[in-house]
C-alpha cells in the first residue's frame, strides 16, 4: 500500500488552505469494531458508533483486510440484492471480481475503484477471483454506502469502473503528502467518479512528520478515516491511529499530521478523507436497502421476493 503514487510528488499540482479559513475542530474519535461480512472476510465497521447527523450522506463504510490469504482462503459475498443508495468499493491492494443483474462489472485491482448506483434496485455479487483463490496473497480494500435523495431513490442503476491510473493526483505544498481524489474535488481539482449525492473522497498517505491543511467546502461534513499508521487531526492535534474515524466539525479547513515515527508494518500515514452535502431527509435502512419510510423498505422487500430487482444471470463467472 499503496498502489497509486508517483515517484516525485512534486511534480504534481500542490494544494493548500488559505490562511483565512476557519479549522475546523475533532468533535470525537472513534474506534472501529472488527467483524466478518459475506462469505466471512474480515472487516472493520468504520461508523460503528457515530451519530447519522455526522455521517450523513454516507451511510456505512468497512475497511475490508489488510489480510494475507493461505492458498484456499479467499472469500467474497454471494449474490445479494440492493436499493436506494450507491456501493463504492477501492481495492488497494489485491483483486476482487464483480458482476450485477443490470449488466454492469468487471475486475478491480490495485487502486481501482467500482462505483455501483443501486438506484431502484439490483442483484450484485463481489468475489475474489479464482486464481487469487487458488494461489491466495494480500487483500486490502473499502466499502463505502452513500445514500441518494428521495429523488433519487428510484432511478435506474448505473455501474462506473474507476481505474487506478484515472484518478486525481495532487501533492501538499512541501511535497510530503500524496492525496488521490477519487470523486468530487479538492481545491478546484476533481476526481473522475461521478456522484449524484455531491460528496469528496480522496485518499491521503502523509509521510512520517507531514502536515497537511486542506481547504474543505463549508457545507459538507467532515470524517478521516486511518487505514494505516498513526497520527493526529485537528489543529489541536488528536491522537489517531489505524481503525479509529475522526469526526470534523464545521469550517473551512481540516488538518492532518503523521506521526514522527510509524508502525513497523506501514511507513507512511494512510488516510481516507471524506465529505459530502447532508441530504437531510428520514432514512429508513434495513440490511441492503436504504430508502426513506418502512412501507419503502417493505416494498423493497416484496419486490426483491418478487424477483423485479432482476434475475442473476444464467451464464456466469461468479457464484457457480
Amino acid at each position: 500500500m499503496p498502489a497509486v503514487t508517483v515517484e516525485n510528488p512534486l511534480t504534481l499540482p500542490r494544494v493548500a488552505a488559505p490562511a483565512d479559513a476557519a479549522p475546523r475542530p475533532v468533535l470525537a474519535v472513534t474506534t472501529a469494531p472488527s467483524g466478518f461480512e459475506g462469505e466471512g472476510f474480515p472487516v472493520r465497521r468504520a461508523f460503528a458508533g457515530i451519530n447519522y447527523k455526522y455521517l450523513d450522506p454516507f451511510i456505512m463504510m468497512d475497511q475490508m483486510g489488510e489480510v494475507e490469504y493461505a492458498p484456499g482462503e479467499p472469500k467474497g459475498t454471494p449474490w445479494h440484492p440492493h436499493r436506494g443508495f450507491e456501493t463504492v468499493t477501492y481495492i488497494i491492494d489485491g483483486v476482487f471480481d464483480h458482476q450485477d443483474s443490470n449488466g454492469g462489472g468487471g475486475t478491480i485491482t490495485n487502486g481501482d475503484t467500482q462505483w455501483m448506483t443501486a438506484g431502484s434496485g439490483l442483484l450484485h455479487i463481489e468475489a475474489p477471483p479464482e486464481s487469487l483463490v487458488v494461489s491466495g496473497g494480500l487483500f486490502h480494500g473499502l466499502q463505502l454506502w452513500v445514500n441518494l435523495p428521495a429523488s433519487d431513490k428510484m432511478m435506474a442503476p448505473r455501474y462506473q469502473d474507476i481505474r487506478g491510473g484515472q484518478v486525481q493526483l495532487l501533492t501538499s505544498p512541501d511535497g510530503g503528502a500524496l492525496f488521490r481524489v477519487i470523486a468530487g474535488e479538492l481545491d478546484g481539482h476533481n476526481g473522475p467518479g461521478v456522484t449524484h449525492t455531491p460528496i469528496t473522497m480522496v485518499h491521503a498517505t502523509l509521510r512520517p512528520g507531514a502536515e497537511v491543511t486542506l481547504p474543505w467546502r463549508e457545507d459538507f461534513n467532515g470524517l478521516a478515516y486511518v487505514l494505516a499508521g498513526r497520527g493526529t487531526v485537528g489543529a489541536d492535534r488528536r491522537p489517531v491511529h489505524m481503525g479509529q474515524t475522526a469526526v470534523f466539525g464545521d469550517g473551512g479547513s481540516l488538518t492532518v499530521r503523521a506521526d514522527e515515527k510509524q508502525d513497523g508494518h506501514t511507513p507512511d500515514l494512510e488516510v481516507v478523507l471524506l465529505g459530502g452535502r447532508p441530504i437531510r431527509e428520514p432514512m429508513a435502512h434495513y440490511g441492503p436497502f436504504v430508502m426513506n419510510t418502512q412501507a419503502e423498505l417493505r416494498q423493497a422487500f416484496e419486490d426483491f421476493q418478487a424477483g423485479r430487482l432482476g434475475t442473476i444471470p444464467a451464464v456466469h463467472g461468479m457464484g457457480e
